[in-house]
């Protein structure tokens, strides 16, 4: 790899966020820049998560940074050749899985970090000056669904960059998250009309223009419960959907002018929020949904929607925090 070949020495940044330290190493004297960041930890899903995020990089025409987070500090006290040992594995994951992406795309620049802290808060502070951070998530075993850990959660309530979550190729040989998408393969974007939100269309908008593919904008609602029978049932939607697709299409009507190129699918279909949504993103390239930045004395969550979408959804899936 041409920037892993080059010797440079290393400066150690250590970042104080409550009553821990995080230690950053990298190249001397290098201002960070815009680039997508892949979080490894050796397992298949970081390593597609990687992939993606190679993809993406090329897409963007900025550098891709690899990183590993260790929770134990660098200059905590522990045996040395335990430290050691974790150095060297976590070295050579990171040149390893560098060295197999260089070769996929020569043109990529692509650098590795190590970080030393926990691995949520590493994360966080090395997205900040990221486009975006791009993890892992994986399959339950015997159940429909994916399991987002407790780091990769964590970093998502901690950071205010867009963070991707990638699963894993099912079966031996099966194409990779990152693998060429077929045409019809949209970008889903879900939308709240209540509250828009202009982080996350644009966000949408950008990867549908830079993918070239088309964007499905789905907004679920629901009647008034006090429409019990079926013709009130009827007659609520009849004078209630003309409404809600008129709102859904004034939320997407300047982001239409701005991304003139991009062939826009309005959908306002009756139903929960996250149901409509995981519906319309079964056979989606990439999705995107939004969560709202709260904080309360019992610490930070998603959202019930985010939640559902990022558990159940087989496709790539991007979370933009707003406020």
């Amino acid at each position: 790899m041409g920037q892993n070949a080059r010797a440079c020495r290393l400066f150690l940044a250590r970042l104080r966020v409550g009553s821990w330290t995080v230690e950053l190493a990298g190249p001397e004297g290098v201002r960070p820049m815009s680039c997508v960041t892949a979080g490894l930890n050796g397992s298949p899903e970081s390593v597609a998560a990687a992939e993606w995020a190679a993809r993406e990089a090329l897409l963007r025409a900025v550098p891709l940074r690899l990183v590993h987070a260790d929770e134990w500090p660098a200059w905590a006290t522990i045996p040395a050749a335990s430290a050691q040992v974790r150095d060297g594995w976590a070295h050579g994951l990171l040149a390893e899985v560098a060295a197999e992406l260089q070769q996929e795309h020569p043109a990529l620049e692509i650098s590795t970090r190590l970080l030393w802290g926990p691995p949520a808060t590493a994360l966080s502070i090395e997205a900040a000056d990221a486009d975006l951070l791009v993890l892992g998530s994986r399959g339950l075993s015997g159940v429909k669904g994916f399991l987002i850990g407790s780091v990769g959660m964590a970093t998502i309530t901690s950071t205010e960059q867009p963070v991707v979550l990638v699963r894993a190729p099912k079966q031996p040989g099966e194409q990779p998250p990152s693998a060429p998408p077929k045409p019809s393969r949209d970008v889903v974007v879900g939308v709240d009309i209540q509250h828009p939100c202009d982080a996350l269309l644009a966000f949408a908008f950008d990867e549908a223009a830079r993918r070239d593919r088309p964007l499905r904008a789905v907004y679920g609602w629901s009647l008034p419960p006090l429409a019990r029978s079926a013709p009130a049932l009827e007659e609520a939607e009849r004078e209630m959907a003309p409404d809600i697709a008129r709102r859904l299409s004034e939320v997407l009507l300047p982001w239409r002018r701005r991304f003139p190129s991009v062939d826009v699918e309005e959908r306002s279909p009756i139903g929960g929020p996250a149901p409509q949504l995981l519906h319309a993103a079964a056979d989606a390239e990439l999705v995107v949904i939004g969560r709202r930045v709260r904080r309360s004395p019992l610490g930070t969550h998603i959202g019930s929607v985010a939640h559902a979408v990022l558990h159940h959804c087989p496709a790539p899936v991007a979370v933009i925090a707003h406020g």
